[in-house]
């Protein structure tokens, strides 16, 4: 039986008609599976190159159907994570502002029009399916788990009115014990509290790796009156006193330094997150017996949690996915409805999500050839030891392998790698490419067969293929290993296992026989623009716009070149479809009128980038066809006006305000 899951908007990427809220419905996915067995699945974001997106699931869906060689016509069931009459009443107030919309009518008749609209095709009776939006993030860690019985955690800031669910799972009956509203959100607290830190939506990890700078104890009487912990494990939040915190500080605006009250409010915040969490789970294990816990939703992302969790012995084993956020409702859609419908599939534990786009060793040097005039090819016949030899010497390297990775986590496919003993890495890498704050970790990548010599791992789990668990370095390693050593002398660590990933393993295996250490640093591979990266030609362009010494493609080892503006001529120029050019003629003064020009987006308007008047010409007039001295001559471009166009380019190509690519190759 063949099943499609999806999450996400309504809108395409080149349209806001729906006008959907820019933090609704995010992280578009889709996932197909046959019998229980995933084919294939991949994020909107990394196809369309918008983080977060919530524009409509049209490349994913295209990509999944591709991949199973099937046509939509094929497939047995479509599900989607909405409950049915929240999704109606949602519609129903879009509708009051927006009347074109009427027509549409119910949940439904949505997605008959969403799928003719982008495909064409008239949806078979009964082959669209809804499932409760918790309900998809429970089964998403529960049928990857592979356990028949747990416990199940789901905690965001809401799905479908719901923040947090606690299900006691047995043998795939799933009973609610525990369902709390908005109110008592737990990612809505999060959230707003992260506000006075210069934060939101979507930097909420940011705040967990600052928390270990911070002493919680500074302000805890005050976040205690953000709680009430019940009865029979249950909570109150009461978010109307947030705004007391004014009364310790104001909020941080965004290029301002962090202070030892900022880092003392995020200590406190992770560990008022931690008290809530342990006191629903203390009741519910009790009451349960279980001694498995699996944990999904956004909140369940909080790897500094999850490790405290394992930690405390609460339970034997604990499973989080790498995608226990939004985009993994589309697996768990996909996963719920296949064990209804088919009850004997039978329980399997997923250890890997390298589900996405395949790199083809084969194809690797046709698609490297046209960037020749901007990098050297070179194929590379012991790649795993020229590798490691790079990184010991201190290079940091793009690392591209495989079938990228599901979900917001690089796990050694579409990654960033270098020496984890080179302390002096975190300033490097974050100056090369990241440009993120400077406290945030990176993770290491350890040989499964040896986690427990470097790591405490307690009990007797020790795979960790997923970056969910914070836990501690082994006191006797942390100086040797800085580079991935948090400050509080923990990691978020990934273990590899050969089998899953023979090459990333491998090439860690090498590094560790010549260092005594099989451990690599580990970031995903993009700027802070952009999503991690997906195809070879996106490798290519965050290669280009950033301080990295190598990538590695497959067998090839490409490097860069010193180009010439002349050559930067030759690169055809595209405005990304979500873009949206705008020139606006308005008084500067009392008396005086001046035009501006700018780029934003048509999913969030407010973040909007001047425009040199030059550069707002090539973009109006870049068609996706001519290279850019074609258009600087088309438009009459003189030396100066040319001269400014080069200046201004690799800022804007950086920040992905513009597609550049040789011209044998289609945006």
């Amino acid at each position: 039986m063949l099943i499609l899951g999806l999450n996400g908007g309504a809108d395409s990427v080149f349209d806001s008609s729906f006008g959907l809220s820019k933090n609704a419905y995010h992280d578009t996915a889709s996932v197909i599976i046959q019998d229980g067995t995933v084919i294939a699945g991949i994020e909107e974001e990394r196809l369309i190159r918008i983080k977060h997106t919530n524009k409509i699931w049209v490349l994913s869906v295209q990509f999944c159907l591709e991949e199973a060689n099937k046509s939509l016509a094929d497939i047995d069931r479509i599900v989607v994570y909405f409950n049915q009459d929240v999704l109606n009443r949602i519609l129903k107030q879009e509708q009051l502002n927006n009347p074109s919309l009427i027509e549409i009518g119910s949940p439904h008749k949505l997605f008959e029009h969403l799928f003719f609209r982008e495909f064409e095709f008239c949806l078979k009776e009964n082959q669209l399916v809804f499932v409760d939006h918790h309900t998809t993030h429970a089964a998403t860690a529960y049928y990857m788990s592979g356990f028949s019985d747990s416990l199940v955690l789901t905690i965001d800031g809401l799905g479908d009115e719901v923040a947090t669910n606690v299900i006691d799972v047995r043998n795939k009956r799933f009973d609610y014990l525990l369902s709390k509203p908005a109110s008592d959100s737990l990612g809505l607290l999060y959230w707003e509290v992260i506000r006075f830190l210069g934060y939101s939506h979507f930097d909420e990890y940011k705040v967990m790796g600052l928390s270990p700078y911070g002493a919680s104890e500074t302000y805890k009487e005050e976040f205690k009156r953000l709680y009430t912990l019940l009865p029979s494990g249950d909570y109150s939040l009461h978010r109307e006193r947030i705004t007391e915190l004014f009364n310790i500080l104001n909020p941080r605006s965004k290029d301002a330094p962090f202070t030892q009250i900022h880092m003392d409010i995020a200590a406190a915040l992770q560990d008022t997150l931690e008290a809530i969490v342990f006191h629903v789970l203390r009741h519910y294990q009790k009451l349960t017996g279980h001694t498995r816990l699996v944990i999904s939703g956004g909140v369940g992302q909080n790897s500094s949690m999850n490790g405290k969790i394992l930690y405390s012995g609460l339970f034997e084993e604990v499973f989080v996915p790498s995608f226990a956020g939004d985009s993994g409702c589309a697996y768990g859609a996909a996963a719920y409805v296949a064990h209804q419908l088919q009850p004997n599939l039978p329980y399997k534990n997923i250890t890997h999500a390298y589900w996405g786009t395949l790199i083809d060793d084969i194809e690797v040097p046709d698609i490297l050839t046209p960037w020749q005039g901007f990098v050297s090819i070179e194929k590379m016949e012991q790649r795993s030891e020229q590798v490691s030899n790079l990184i010991i010497g201190g290079a940091v390297i793009g690392w591209v392998q495989g079938r990228s990775e599901f979900g917001p986590r690089a796990l050694g496919n579409r990654s960033i790698i270098a020496d984890p003993r080179v302390g002096s890495h975190k300033e490097t890498i974050n100056a090369m490419i990241k440009m993120r704050e400077s406290y945030r970790p990176f993770a290491p990548s350890v040989l499964v067969e040896r986690v427990r010599d470097f790591f405490e791992v307690p009990g007797k789990q020790d795979v960790f293929p997923f970056m969910s668990f914070v836990l501690n370095v082994r006191p006797e390693w942390r100086e040797q290993l800085p580079a991935i050593t948090h400050v509080d002398g923990s990691a978020r660590l990934q273990t590899v296992n050969k089998n899953d990933n023979p090459r990333y393993w491998e090439l860690i295996e090498t590094f560790g026989r010549k260092t005594g250490i099989p451990i690599l640093l580990n970031t995903s591979f993009n700027n802070n623009a952009e999503p991690i990266v997906d195809s070879i030609d996106d490798a290519i362009v965050c290669y280009l716009t950033s301080g990295l010494n190598y990538l590695v493609v497959g067998d090839y080892l490409v490097t860069k070149k010193d180009w010439s503006n002349e050559q930067l001529a030759t690169l055809i120029v595209s405005l990304p479809k979500a873009a949206v050019l705008k020139r606006e003629d308005r008084y500067i003064s009392y008396t005086e009128r001046g035009f501006s020009h700018f780029l934003t987006w048509n999913y969030d308007a407010s973040r909007c980038y001047p425009l040199s008047d030059v550069w707002y010409q090539v973009l109006q007039q870049s068609d996706g066809l001519r290279t850019l001295q074609q258009l600087m001559t088309d438009l009459g471009l003189g030396d100066e006006q040319q001269n400014q166009v080069f200046e201004e380019l690799l800022s804007l190509w950086s920040d992905r305000l513009i597609i550049l690519y040789p011209g044998n190759l289609v945006a």
